[in-house]
């Protein structure tokens, strides 16, 4: 007899392929989330659009020196953002010079020393930093740090550093300084937790590794701990100089807004966003709104470079070079 061929049974469709679209649910579902997914960069377009249309007058007018002019004269009609960048760039960096080392030490303290018992109330504590108004802030500034300061920090400072130009002239009180401790605070929270959970994310063997080598538990906080999220760390830093950049409400009410350029930081200084929320309501001409809208282009732009950055950092940390990548 001859063989009947066997014909092949062709294999079982793939479960999920099968299901893919036979559910009108699911297909309703998917839509909506594509849609919300697509939403999110349309709406990043449309205020990009919207800040380069309206800040395009001041950008034909006055070109790339409204960088680098310092003159701020909307009676004349002659606007340049130096000041409010350097006191924006200023600001920031002095709030990241105190904030640092404060949220590193809680981020270590909370993850390799203090007791069990005490991590999670003091770690909301700090996270709850975050949750305070800005403009609240503001008021404490004005009535405690402000004070505070005169009376304590800035007489032994001028004592030990009047010489340098760093803290000449007379402290009145709004000041770079005042604005610049405020910021600290505000950004304590994010870089402490970022930080926290970068450091919980180290694996044991690490820790066990230095100890094991006659490391004291300091010594192998420091030398094994750190370093390997080294890269997560600067991201939050990176985060919390992002934080500090657009921070408007508090930073207005202390940092005095005098648009100048200064190396002390006990003068007054301006910011971006301290000169939009003063006076945009102010602006009576489309020249003076133009200018600005091209602040407010130069403070987006900021922004999106510094937190660009961060998480370039955190894709690293993705990439293997160190932990982190499941903290963040």
């Amino acid at each position: 007899m001859t063989a009947l061929p066997i014909e092949p049974v062709p294999a079982p469709e793939p479960r999920w392929r099968a299901l893919r679209g036979v559910n009108a649910g699911d297909r309703i579902y998917r839509g909506t989330l594509t849609v919300l997914a697509v939403t999110l960069p349309l709406l990043l377009l449309a205020l990009v659009g919207e800040l380069v249309a309206s800040a395009w007058p001041a950008i034909r007018r006055f070109g790339p020196h409204f960088l680098w002019t310092s003159v701020w004269d909307p009676v004349a009609g002659v606007f340049g953002a130096a000041p409010m960048i350097f006191g924006t760039i200023a600001s920031s960096l002095l709030a990241l010079v105190i904030a640092v080392p404060l949220s590193l030490g809680v981020a270590i303290f909370l993850t390799e020393f203090a007791p069990k018992r005490v991590r999670q109330p003091i770690a909301f504590l700090v996270e709850l930093l975050a949750a305070i108004p800005s403009v609240v802030y503001g008021l404490w500034g004005v009535f405690v740090l402000i004070p505070f300061l005169r009376a304590q920090v800035v007489p032994p400072l001028r004592a030990v550093l009047g010489w340098t130009p760093f803290f000449d002239g007379v402290f009145y009180g709004n000041s770079l300084l005042a604005g610049g401790v405020i910021l600290a605070i505000m950004i304590v929270p994010y870089i402490a937790a970022v930080s926290r959970e970068v450091l919980l994310a180290v694996p044991g063997s690490q820790r066990e590794a230095a100890l094991g080598m006659g490391a004291t538990r300091w010594e192998a906080v420091w030398t094994a701990v750190v370093p390997y999220g080294r890269a997560g760390l600067i991201g939050a830093i990176i985060l919390g100089l992002g934080r500090a950049l657009g921070e408007t409400m508090a930073v207005t009410m202390l940092i005095g807004n005098r648009h100048d350029i200064g190396l002390s930081v006990l003068q007054p200084a301006y910011t971006m966003a301290a000169a939009i929320a003063n006076e945009f309501s102010e602006a009576t001409t489309n020249l003076y709104l133009s200018a600005l809208f091209e602040v407010g282009l130069l403070l987006f732009v900021i922004t999106v470079v510094v937190n660009a950055l961060a998480r370039l950092l955190i894709w690293q940390v993705a990439r293997g070079t160190a932990v982190g990548s499941r903290a963040l």
